[in-house]
C-alpha cells in the first residue's frame, strides 16, 4: 500500500469544497458532536464520583466504620473493650450507650438518638464531634446538631428538654422520663439527617438518668482506616453474643442506587456520541457518492481496493479521534475551572457542601476514551468499505 498516496487523497479530500459545502459542514457537525459528547461525558461522571465520595465521607464519619452491637444485653463491657483494645492496637474504640428521645422547645418536638459517650474517647473517631468539643461536659450538658438548634432559635448556654422512652411513675399513671439539658456544643456534619437526630452526652451523665451500670455498652464505635478488611478479623475474636457491621452494609442501598444512576447516565450519554457519530456516516457516504467518479479513476489507474479503504477510513479516524481529543481537553479543562471557581453553587443543607465536588476516576475515563474510539472506529468502517466496493467500469462507463 502506498502510504504517500493515501496521505495525499486524505489531505485532498479534508478541504472544503466549495462545489459541496454540505459535506465539510456535515463533518464539522459530527466533530463538535462527539467533542461535546466526550466533554460533557468526562464532567458528569466526575460530578457523579465526586457526589458519591463527598457522601461517603461524610456517612463514613456519621455511621462510623465499623460498629458492635450486643446481640444479648449486656453483652457488651469494659472486659470486651479492652480486650479488643489489646488485641487491635491500630484500632480507635469509642464505647456509647444510647436512647431514642424526643427534642421539646415550646411546641415543637423532634426525634432522634440521644448517646452517652467517652468524650475523649468519641474526639479519636469522629472529628465532627471533635470540632464541637471544646470543654469538658458539665453536669447535664449535651452537643447537638446546627440545623436543629437553628430550628428551635437555641445557642450554646440555652437549655433544651429531653422527652425519653423510658416510662416512671407519676401518680397513679406513668409519664416518659424527661430532662433538661444544657447545651454545651453544635455540630455540622453537613447531613441533616445526622445533625437533626443525634445528640451527646457524657456517661456520667446518661448512667444518672437512665440509672446504668457502669461499664456496660449498647454498642462500640471503631475507626478503621481498612474496615473491609479488619471487620473479618474483629468477628473471629467476637463472642457469639456480640455482632459486628460496617457503614457500608448499613447504606448498601442507597451507594447501590447511585452505581445504578452512574452507569445510567454513562449509557444516556454515550448515545450523544453515537447520534454523532452518524454524522460521520452521512459525512463519508456523501463524499463517497460525490467522488464516485473519482475513485473509479483512482481504481483504474491502479490504486487498490485497500488503499481506498484506507483513504475514507482514515477520513472517519481524523474527525472522530480529532473529537475524542479535543472533547477531552475540553472536559478536562472544564473540571479545572469548576474546582477553582464557584460557577455553580449547591445547597449546603441538601448536598452537605456548597461546592461543585469533582472527582474524575481512572477507570471511568479509560471508558469514555475507549467507548468513544470504538463508535468513531466502527462509524469510519462502514463507508470506507462502501468505497472500496465501487465498480469503477460501471461508474466510468455510466460517467
Amino acid at each position: 500500500m502506498n502510504s504517500k498516496f493515501v496521505n495525499t487523497m486524505v489531505k485532498r479530500y479534508l478541504r472544503f469544497d466549495r462545489e459541496h459545502p454540505f459535506i465539510f459542514l456535515s463533518a464539522i457537525l459530527a466533530f463538535l458532536g462527539i467533542a461535546i459528547g466526550v466533554m460533557v461525558l468526562i464532567i458528569a461522571m466526575a460530578i457523579m464520583n465526586g457526589m458519591e465520595k463527598e457522601f461517603e465521607k461524610r456517612l463514613f464519619v456519621m455511621n462510623y466504620p465499623l460498629t458492635i452491637y450486643p446481640k444479648v444485653r449486656g453483652a457488651i463491657d469494659n472486659e470486651l473493650l479492652e480486650s479488643l483494645e489489646n488485641k487491635f492496637l491500630d484500632l480507635k474504640f469509642s464505647p456509647y450507650m444510647q436512647s431514642q428521645a424526643l427534642v421539646r422547645k415550646g411546641g415543637t418536638l423532634k426525634g432522634g438518638l440521644f448517646f452517652g459517650i467517652d468524650p475523649e474517647r468519641e474526639k479519636e473517631v469522629n472529628e465532627v464531634f471533635a470540632k464541637a468539643y471544646t470543654k469538658p461536659f458539665g453536669k447535664y450538658g449535651v452537643i447537638i446538631g446546627r440545623p436543629l438548634a437553628d430550628e428551635l432559635g437555641i445557642g450554646i448556654g440555652d437549655k433544651i428538654m429531653f422527652l425519653f422512652s423510658k416510662m416512671e411513675p407519676a401518680g397513679l399513671s406513668l409519664m416518659p422520663l424527661s430532662k433538661r439539658f444544657k447545651v454545651e456544643g453544635i455540630f455540622r456534619s453537613g447531613l441533616n439527617a445526622y445533625d437533626e437526630s443525634y445528640y451527646y452526652t457524657s456517661f456520667k451523665s446518661f448512667e444518672k438518668i437512665f440509672k446504668r451500670k457502669p461499664g456496660e455498652y449498647d454498642g462500640i464505635h471503631i475507626d478503621s482506616k481498612k474496615p473491609m478488611r479488619d471487620i473479618e478479623l474483629i468477628k473471629s475474636e467476637l463472642p457469639s453474643t456480640v455482632g459486628i457491621i460496617g457503614w457500608w452494609q448499613q447504606n448498601g442501598n442507597f451507594f447501590a442506587a447511585m452505581q445504578m444512576e452512574k452507569r445510567a447516565l454513562f449509557i444516556v450519554l454515550m448515545l450523544i456520541i453515537l447520534i454523532a457519530s452518524l454524522n460521520i456516516v452521512s459525512s463519508l457516504l456523501m463524499t463517497v457518492m460525490n467522488r464516485r467518479s473519482e475513485v473509479a479513476l483512482l481504481l483504474s489507474l491502479g490504486a487498490s481496493k485497500k488503499e481506498i479503504l484506507h483513504i475514507f477510513f482514515r477520513l472517519g479516524l481524523i474527525i472522530g479521534v480529532g473529537g475524542v481529543f479535543i472533547g477531552t481537553l475540553l472536559g478536562l479543562s472544564g473540571m479545572e475551572i469548576l474546582k477553582h471557581f464557584d460557577i455553580i453553587s449547591l445547597p449546603e443543607d441538601v448536598y452537605g457542601t456548597s461546592r461543585l465536588p469533582l472527582d474524575l476516576d481512572l477507570k471511568d475515563f479509560i471508558s469514555i476514551i475507549v467507548g468513544a474510539f470504538v463508535i468513531t472506529l466502527l462509524s469510519s468502517l462502514y463507508p470506507a468499505k462502501k468505497a472500496s466496493q465501487i465498480d469503477a467500469l460501471k461508474v466510468l462507463r455510466n460517467e
